[in-house]
């Protein structure tokens, strides 16, 4: 159960072409845009699309098999945790985010 308590899946599309950075000690790191949509009927019976952009990240492995296999607009299922960080920006000022570190994917595209 304990692998229940910050679990997130996801399914959308990539925004972008996957972002890959080779760090000291030739650790990977991918980060990703994801894009889900849902869908729904408002009071006059029109359908609205909504939108939400996920920041997506993968390390070692996984950001390999995503530097190899992904590209813009592939349609994927992801699977991991939610974290919270935080970082100064280029200007001093504190930022903080939210990302999805994947551990699992599945590619939903058909060839």
């Amino acid at each position: 159960m304990n692998s229940l308590k910050n679990k997130v899946q996801l399914i959308g599309n990539l925004g972008n072409a996957p972002e890959i950075k080779t760090l000291d000690g030739g650790k990977k790191l991918a980060r990703l845009s994801l894009a889900t949509n849902e869908s729904y009927k408002n009071a006059k019976g029109e359908k609205i699309t909504e939108t939400q952009w996920h920041n997506v990240i993968a390390w070692d492995k996984t950001a390999e098999i995503i530097e190899k296999y992904f590209t813009k607009g592939l349609e994927v299922m992801v699977e991991g945790k939610l974290i919270n960080r935080n970082y100064t920006d280029k200007d001093g000022i504190k930022r903080y985010t939210t990302e999805v570190q994947a551990n699992e994917f599945l590619i939903l595209t058909k060839k």
